[in-house]
C-alpha cells in the first residue's frame, strides 16, 4: 500500500517538474548584449529624474537631520 503511494508521489512530483520545465522552456529570451544595451539606454534615458544620480534637494528630503536649536 506504501509501495502506492510512494510512486504516485512521485508522479506528482515529476509532473510537476514537466510543467515547470515547460514553462520555462515558454519563456522568450533575448541576447544578454541586447538585454545590456536596453538596459544603458534605459539608464542614460532617466539619468536626470534618478535622485541618486542627481541628488535630492534639501528642502525635499525626509530624512535629513532635523535643525537643532539652543537656549540661553
Amino acid at each position: 500500500m506504501s509501495n502506492n503511494s510512494a510512486t504516485n508521489s512521485s508522479l506528482a512530483i515529476a509532473q510537476k517538474a514537466v510543467k515547470q520545465l515547460r514553462l520555462e522552456a515558454s519563456v522568450h529570451r533575448i541576447k544578454v548584449s541586447q538585454a545590456a544595451a536596453d538596459l544603458k539606454t534605459f539608464c542614460l534615458q532617466n539619468a536626470q529624474k534618478d535622485p541618486l544620480l542627481m541628488g535630492v534637494p534639501s528642502s525635499d528630503n525626509p530624512f535629513r537631520p532635523p535643525k537643532s536649536c539652543s537656549l540661553f
